[in-house]
């Protein structure tokens, strides 16, 4: 039974720091693309980073790039997402998720028919 469990989510102001990380079981951890999505209020759910099985590709949204960092520890079935210089706009649902890697681990390739989700941790910034 595949399970993804977000933790590290909080309140902090704006230009503060918060790591997310996720705690992946029940699969072949090492085979997937793991990405990071999130949902605010009213908006639809997007894509902020992915990270292929080895780490060797990483893809980031505009909006985080030069500020959010992914990584993975695939010894420890484990997900990461240090952030830092956080914005109001930050303010959202994050989700760690799965998908079997194919060749490709972009955002549009995650969904959820195809892959496994995380129940979310919330992130909240204040200015």
């Amino acid at each position: 039974q595949v399970q993804l469990v977000e933790s590290g989510g909080g309140s902090v102001q704006a230009g503060g720091s918060l790591r997310l990380s996720c705690a992946a079981s029940g699969y072949t951890y090492s085979n997937y693309c793991m990405g990071w999505f999130r949902q605010a209020p009213g908006k639809e759910r997007e894509g902020v980073a992915s990270i292929s099985p080895a780490s060797g590709t990483t893809a980031y949204a505009a909006s985080v790039k030069g500020r959010f960092t992914i990584s993975r520890d695939n010894a420890k079935n484990a997900l990461y997402l240090q952030m830092n210089n956080l914005k109001t706009e930050d303010t959202a649902m994050y989700y760690c998720a799965a998908r079997l890697y194919g060749g490709s681990c972009r955002f549009s390739f995650f969904s959820d028919s195809s892959g496994h989700w995380g129940q979310g941790t919330q992130v909240t910034i204040s200015s």
